[in-house]
């Protein structure tokens, strides 16, 4: 089955100086995949000659491979091709990138106002490029999880037909989760949050930290595409929880909230060609449009996590993941959906 591999130099300097996400469907062999990574290097390093070219995998196995193609030194315009396994095609399927130096972040470095302030600039840039046809963007969000709806309906057993958020037994039904995304639709599509390039999927260790240069870099691109400015940010406050121990008591206050979203209006409006500061009113406006995307964020991954657990051959318990998310869904509901736009 071809691969879509997505690519994106966001590493080199600014995005809107030249940084590029393109998409392009080419087979690549998950037991062989040097010539499908060299066809693939045709493209995105033509000046590359074939037979120049070295290749070193840094992790392989059953659920994705990782592979650092390079001409002369490694160190030097290094190029990740990362292929994902079996049955990944119903999500995504692989992705390259060029090689970003620094450290991922730690999760504890996430509150840290020196470094958050730093993510929030990094989002507001690339949030300020404008798509490359006329006329405004299309919002995937919508698209992408019904397609994760009808995955989860065809291969999922069915949980029950209720969802208590107070007490989460198990997973809930294919008619409830329905009926769930059909009224957050309807709700959050009153919403006036604009489309923007997103990266959709900005959690701890897709954020790269340079120390020396005093800056971040965010990486792996693979759910990158246009979207509501809101999910993408809320979709970074709830990766404030972690991962593998999820722990939403860690999910940022309404103090740090409001104090990231003004280093990230800030960056947005000057990148826009609007220098001028953000009011306060324009800083509560955005932060009712995260929270209310938040509820988006929670119940995708939900659908997500839910669709890996029947899938996924990682030593991870995504069906903990699934019920931790929705059932966070669940519990803020209420409370966002009540909260009215400034």
């Amino acid at each position: 089955m071809p691969l879509r591999h997505q690519w994106t130099t966001m590493d080199r300097g600014s995005a809107a100086a030249g940084g590029v996400l393109i998409h392009l469907d080419i087979h690549v062999d998950e037991e062989k995949p040097r010539l499908g990574i060299l066809e693939l290097l045709k493209t995105l390093r033509p000046q590359w000659k074939t037979e120049d070219i070295q290749m070193k995998v840094f992790t392989e196995g059953i659920t994705n491979c990782l592979t650092g193609c390079y001409v002369g030194s490694l160190q030097e315009a290094c190029v990740l091709v990362r292929v994902y396994g079996r049955n990944t095609e119903l999500f995504h399927n692989g992705i390259c990138y060029e090689f970003v130096r620094g450290e991922v972040l730690d999760d504890r470095l996430l509150r840290q106002p020196s470094i958050f302030r730093l993510i929030a600039a990094e989002m507001g840039r690339i949030h300020s490029i404008k798509p490359p046809a006329p006329g405004p963007a299309e919002a995937v969000l919508w698209a992408r999880m019904a397609k994760l709806l009808t995955l989860v309906g065809n291969n999922v057993q069915d949980g029950p037909d209720t969802h208590s958020p107070q007490n989460v037994p198990g997973l809930p039904s294919h008619k409830v989760l329905s009926d769930e995304m059909e009224t957050l639709k309807k709700h959050l599509s009153d919403t006036l949050s604009p489309v923007v390039l997103s990266h959709n999927d900005l959690l701890t260790k897709n954020i790269v930290y340079n120390l020396p240069e005093g800056t971040v870099k965010f990486i792996d691109y693979e759910y990158a595409d246009y979207n509501y400015q809101a999910f993408d940010i809320g979709n970074h406050f709830n990766e404030f929880a972690g991962v593998s121990d999820m722990d939403f008591s860690r999910y940022p206050s309404r103090g740090l909230q409001r104090e990231w979203l003004r280093a990230y209006l800030e960056s947005y409006r000057r990148a826009s060609g609007r220098p001028s500061p953000p009011t306060e009113t324009e800083v509560t406006a955005l932060y009712i449009q995260v929270c209310k995307f938040s509820l988006a964020s929670n119940f995708f991954w939900g659908l997500w996590a839910m669709l890996q657990s029947h899938f996924s051959s990682i030593d991870f318990d995504f069906k903990r993941y699934a019920t931790d998310r929705l059932h966070f869904y669940f519990q803020k509901k209420a409370a966002y959906f009540k909260l009215t736009e400034v």
